[in-house]
């Protein structure tokens, strides 16, 4: 629905995006015209990914090697994007979640969660806005919320409590630098499937919350990825510059007939529990040995 060069002249960073979401909408923003920038913890994964979004883009996609959870690291990967050339936009798109009782959590597991999805975007939405203010240019930052912002999730605790922060930073940020033609808005999307994370939201077969079941959307299916790529690409384009502070809901309506939460697996026993915390841990430790087998890798090069 979009010109070729929507986003021409345009240079965004998705954070997150070797894969899932983040490796889906930095290829719809590269078919559009714009430079890609990429960055995550895995050097492999990353490399795959922005030769896959390279294939067919105008401008040939960059991927940077960043834990966004360290502020330190988000410094020193901005100041190599704009040697080569300043960001006009930055996906907040870096994630992580899993289902468990709250009462399980442990601090590192707490942590784990808000230091990647609040933290990190803190950071990268830092780095990025105190430049363009600086050097007298324009910005937009988008991030990737959930409709949890509006109501919380039961046995998503600290994912709730990051992504509302962020639906803060978000209404907070839209005011504090406008000013200075910064732009910040949000996408809460509903159930769009991806691997990664979906392990972790339905770890137990046969199993699932409502949250993530397509027949609780009110159109009954799950999101269709282009159209949540058509709705980033509009609020990085050009077309929308009086538009900010807002969160964007892409759902079906499911948050508002709701179901758009993890409160109904209050009826899981202590068994269904342990087989589920036992699945993401499989999944969990898959990552790290992709990301052990990744920086290995960028050391044999």
């Amino acid at each position: 629905m979009f010109r070729d060069d929507a986003l021409a002249e345009k240079s965004i960073l998705v954070t997150g995006g070797g894969g899932g979401l983040g490796l889906e909408i930095g290829k719809a923003l590269a078919t559009k015209g714009a430079k890609v920038h990429i960055c995550g913890r895995r050097p492999q994964v990353l490399e795959e990914a922005a030769n896959t979004i390279s294939e067919g883009a105008a401008v040939p996609a960059s991927h940077h090697v960043c834990d966004v959870r360290d502020a330190d690291q988000v410094e020193s990967m901005m100041d190599e994007i704009w040697a080569e050339g300043p960001l006009t936009g930055l996906l907040n798109n870096a994630a992580a979640n899993f289902i468990a009782p709250t009462k399980d959590l442990s601090p590192r597991g707490f942590r784990a969660v808000t230091s990647t999805v609040m933290d990190g975007s803190f950071h990268a939405t830092l780095a990025a806005g105190k430049r363009w203010i600086a050097n007298g240019q324009k910005g937009s930052v988008v991030s990737n919320l959930v409709t949890w912002v509006w109501t919380g999730s039961a046995f998503v605790v600290p994912s709730a409590m990051a992504k509302t922060a962020l639906h803060a930073m978000t209404m907070s940020l839209a005011v504090e630098w406008g000013r200075y033609g910064i732009r910040l808005n949000a996408t809460a999307p509903g159930p769009f499937p991806t691997e990664g994370a979906w392990e972790k939201l339905n770890p137990i077969p046969d199993v699932s919350s409502s949250a993530t079941r397509a027949d609780a959307v009110p159109f009954g299916r799950y999101g269709q990825m282009q159209e949540l790529q058509n709705l980033i690409i509009f609020l990085f384009s050009d077309a929308c510059d009086y538009l900010t502070g807002q969160t964007i809901a892409i759902d079906g309506g499911q948050h508002l007939a709701g179901p758009a939460t993890f409160a109904d697996l209050t009826a899981l026993t202590d068994d269904q529990w342990r087989t589920a915390r036992e699945a993401i841990e499989r999944s969990t430790q898959r990552d790290k040995a992709q990301r052990a087998a990744g920086a290995q890798s960028g050391t044999d090069r």
